[in-house]
């Protein structure tokens, strides 16, 4: 399978770890989901590129930590691909691994590619600047 370049805004196929999952000593996941790529970068003196990604969850967050989490435009969603439940993705939740990685996941809908594509410019500045109360 070719991987495609890792960028800030791809949403990828990935393996991914919840902080409490980690904080009760598991270190794999219990599944695979859509992740939003945030930072890619070159590791100095190496060919290795180390990725940041935040999850993409149909779970609604809980009131008392909805500032942590941003929902999805369903026209977003559908443009790179998703279903068409509601999406929220995690603000404070981090995975970093290097590019590619064995937590990369072939999609359900294609198993030929771990990516959905870009999401759009615009929403990718909310994601950035976690300024969760425009929409």
């Amino acid at each position: 399978m070719k991987f495609p370049e890792p960028a800030p805004g791809l949403v990828i196929r990935y393996y991914y770890l919840w902080k409490e999952d980690y904080d009760e000593g598991k270190y794999e996941a219990s599944k695979d989901r859509p992740c939003a790529i945030v930072l890619a970068a070159k590791v100095k003196d190496t060919a290795a590129t180390q990725v940041v990604v935040i999850p993409i969850t149909h779970s609604e967050p809980d009131p008392a930590d909805a500032s942590a989490s941003l929902e999805m435009p369903a026209a977003v969603a559908k443009s790179i691909g998703l279903d068409a439940g509601r999406h929220w993705l995690r603000l404070t939740q981090l995975n970093r691994f290097i590019w590619p990685g064995y937590d990369l996941r072939p999609r359900p809908d294609d198993p030929s590619r771990v990516d959905y594509g870009f999401i759009p410019e615009e929403f990718f500045n909310q994601v950035q600047s976690c300024d969760h109360r425009r929409k």
